[in-house]
């Protein structure tokens, strides 16, 4: 089933927030990882609109949402009041939420920031390195992928975050790597567009976003329930362990989804009933 897809803009300090909306119901919104933006939930969108209005939308300084002008370092607070932004101006909160990766990370500060703006949060794979009991390594390799941008540039930079986090093959936290395809204009664009965010990404949001550390005892007091979900193929991944760091800390179970880190594409229907689901639980 298609439906029908709106595209919009939301002024908020600083920036313009570039959005999509899409289906009918209670309001789902999407917040991208890393480099991500709308275009890459697609068809987890088109399967999830009979149930939900769904909102996807490029984060601050990612492809078609803009500063107002210099470019500035992520900060997550302000990441998670643009986020508390676009459940207002929609007008139907409080609303699902659904973050993966980085997004996952900004998911729970506006879950923690903005608690009744959430009705539920389902935090795919977030890279909570720091609280694992010893986060020093991690902490060490994301420097290290840092400092090789500086250095040797984007292409070599992406490289090592692909082959850290065993994404080599199938892309990582933006986008496939280079394909060996002919892909639909649509994903094309997508690709091209996520493609150009990996300098920002490495440049100013990657640290922002992995060194971020939960507010533990506002989420484990608050009212929005808060799901964990880690990818069934994500077994043994660097990202299992951080994204466990978070369930041990709440006191919770995690959550099995399709696929991998980037399970929400490959496996799109399959990903998102296991979502519904766990909204609906």
């Amino acid at each position: 089933m298609t439906n029908h897809t709106r595209s919009a803009t939301l002024k908020v300090p600083g920036a313009t927030l570039y959005y999509e909306v899409q289906g009918s119901g209670p309001t789902l919104l999407i917040i991208p990882g890393g480099p991500q933006d709308a275009g890459v939930f697609a068809e987890l969108s088109q399967r999830l609109a009979d149930r939900y209005t769904v909102v996807a939308y490029d984060p601050r300084g990612n492809s078609r949402s803009t500063f107002d002008g210099e470019i500035k370092p992520l900060l997550m607070d302000q990441q998670a009041d643009d986020a508390a932004a676009l459940i207002e101006a929609l007008g139907n909160g409080p609303a699902y939420v659904f973050g993966t990766s980085g997004g996952a990370q900004i998911g729970l500060n506006l879950a923690a920031r903005h608690p009744k703006l959430v009705q539920a949060l389902v935090a795919h794979e977030p890279p909570s390195m720091m609280l694992m009991d010893d986060p020093s390594e991690a902490v060490a390799a994301d420097k290290a992928l840092h400092d090789t941008y500086v250095k040797d540039g984007v292409d070599a930079a992406m490289g090592m975050f692909f082959s850290m986090n065993g994404l080599a093959e199938e892309g990582g936290d933006a986008a496939e790597a280079s394909p060996e395809f002919e892909m639909p204009p649509e994903e094309a664009e997508t690709f091209a567009r996520v493609s150009g965010n990996f300098e920002y990404w490495l440049a100013h949001g990657m640290l922002p976003l992995s060194l971020y550390t939960p507010d533990v005892a506002t989420l484990k007091a608050g009212s929005p329930k808060i799901v964990v979900a880690i990818g069934e193929a994500s077994a043994g991944q660097p990202i299992e362990e951080m994204s466990l760091a978070l369930t041990n800390t709440l006191g919770i179970a995690p959550t099995k989804f399709p696929g991998d880190h980037m399970g929400f594409g490959p496996q799109a229907a399959a990903f998102a009933d296991a979502l519904h689901r766990s909204f609906a639980n």
